[in-house]
C-alpha cells in the first residue's frame, strides 16, 4: 500500500516495476540523436491517415500494442490503462485505445501527462487495486498547432522562446512483478501560477512548478540532489531549463550537472530548428520509453527523478487573456 511521506509524495512499498515500454515518434524527431532507441519512426506524419488527430490515435495505439508485446502481455491482462493528450476531450487518447477493451481512465495534465499516468498507474498497481495497468500518451506538432495557435498554412513567425511540439507517443506497462526498472515514489504537483502570458514561452510558465515540486520531493524524502544520477524534466527547453536551475539555487539546491531536459534531449539544437527545444506530451515519453527507460534496464543509469512538466492552458483561456499555470508530477524511478 502507497505510504505519505511529507506533504505531496507517496512512498510505493512493493515497487511496481516496468513490464514493458515502446515509443514511437515522426520524422523530425528521427533525426534526431536518440533515434536508435526508438521502436518506430514513421516517414510520413500523417501515418497513412486522413487527419492529424487521426494519426495521433493510431500512433498511440501501435505504441501500446507493442509496450504490450515487449512485456508479454495481452489486453485483457491489463486492468486499467491511464492516458492523455492534448487535443480537446483527449481524442487522441480515447480513439486510439478505444479497441482495447480495457477499462479506461482519461487524463488531462498536459505535457504532464506521462508522469501523471505513469504515476496513477504505479500506484494502482501498489495499492492491490490491480495488478497490471499502462500508462499511455502522446502528442503531434500539427494537431497540437493547429488547435493553440494558428494553421501550419499560416507560416506565422516564431519567436525564439518557442518550443517545438513532439510527434510521438509513448507507453508503459507497469506490473506487480517484472524484471524491469521500480518505480519507488511519486509526488504529485499543486498547480503553480506566476502570471505569464505568452503561449509561446512554455518553458518559463512550467519552470516555478517545476522547482515547486523537485523541491517538495527533496524536503518530503530528506534527500538531496547528490543522491540521484539524474533529474530529468519533461519539456522545458533551453528557456525553462535555465530558469529551473536558478529557482532551485535560491531555495540552496544545486542540481547543475545532475539536471537535463527531454525537450533537450530528443532534438539536436545545433542542426534541426526547433527554437528553445521540445514539448508536448509525447516529449517526455518518447524519451523516457526509449532512451531513459533503456538505460535504467542495462543499468547505466540507476536512480533518477522524473519530472514532467505541463502548462495547463486552452485556447479559450488563451482568447480570454488568461495566465499559463503550470503544473509538475514527479515519478522515482531505480533500475531495481
Amino acid at each position: 500500500m502507497p505510504t505519505k511521506t511529507g506533504k505531496q509524495t507517496l512512498e510505493l512499498r512493493s515497487r511496481p516495476s516496468v513490464a514493458g515500454y515502446a515509443a514511437f515518434v515522426g520524422k523530425k524527431e528521427g533525426e534526431g540523436p536518440l533515434a536508435s532507441y526508438f521502436d518506430k519512426i514513421f516517414d510520413d506524419d500523417t501515418l497513412g491517415e486522413a487527419t492529424w488527430e487521426k494519426a495521433e490515435s493510431l500512433m498511440q495505439k501501435e505504441t501500446l500494442n507493442t509496450a504490450l508485446q515487449k512485456a508479454g502481455i495481452t489486453p485483457d491482462e491489463v486492468d486499467f490503462v491511464f492516458a492523455g493528450d492534448l487535443l480537446n476531450q483527449c481524442i487522441g487518447s480515447t480513439f486510439g485505445l478505444r479497441d482495447f477493451g480495457i477499462p479506461f481512465a482519461g487524463l488531462y495534465g498536459a505535457c504532464s501527462t506521462m508522469s501523471l499516468s505513469l504515476g496513477l498507474a504505479a500506484i494502482f498497481v501498489d495499492s492491490g487495486a490491480a495488478n497490471c495497468t499502462a500508462a499511455v500518451t502522446s502528442s503531434h506538432f500539427c494537431s497540437a498547432e493547429r488547435q493553440f495557435r494558428y494553421p501550419l498554412e499560416y507560416g506565422g513567425q516564431r519567436p525564439p522562446t518557442s518550443q517545438w511540439t513532439v510527434t510521438g507517443a509513448g507507453a508503459v506497462v507497469v506490473a506487480s512483478e517484472s524484471n524491469g526498472p521500480v518505480i519507488q515514489s511519486v509526488t504529485f504537483g499543486k498547480i503553480v501560477d506566476l502570471g505569464i502570458t505568452d503561449s509561446n514561452n512554455m518553458g518559463a510558465a512550467m519552470a516555478p512548478a517545476a522547482a515547486d515540486t523537485i523541491k517538495t520531493f527533496f524536503d518530503d524524502t530528506q534527500t538531496q540532489p547528490s543522491d540521484y544520477d539524474l533529474i530529468l524534466t519533461g519539456d522545458l527547453g533551453i528557456v525553462g531549463s535555465r530558469l529551473l536551475t536558478e529557482l532551485l539555487l535560491w531555495d540552496g539546491i544545486d542540481i547543475t550537472g545532475l539536471h537535463n531536459d527531454c525537450g533537450l534531449l530528443i532534438y539536436d539544437l545545433e542542426k534541426q530548428d526547433v527554437h528553445a527545444g521540445g514539448s508536448g506530451c509525447g516529449c517526455s515519453a518518447a524519451v523516457l520509453c526509449s532512451y531513459i527507460l533503456s538505460k535504467l534496464k542495462e543499468g547505466s543509469l540507476n536512480n533518477i527523478l522524473f519530472c514532467a512538466t505541463g502548462a495547463l492552458m486552452s485556447p479559450t483561456s488563451s482568447q480570454q487573456g488568461e495566465t499559463v499555470p503550470g503544473i509538475a508530477h514527479l515519478v522515482h524511478i531505480m533500475s531495481k
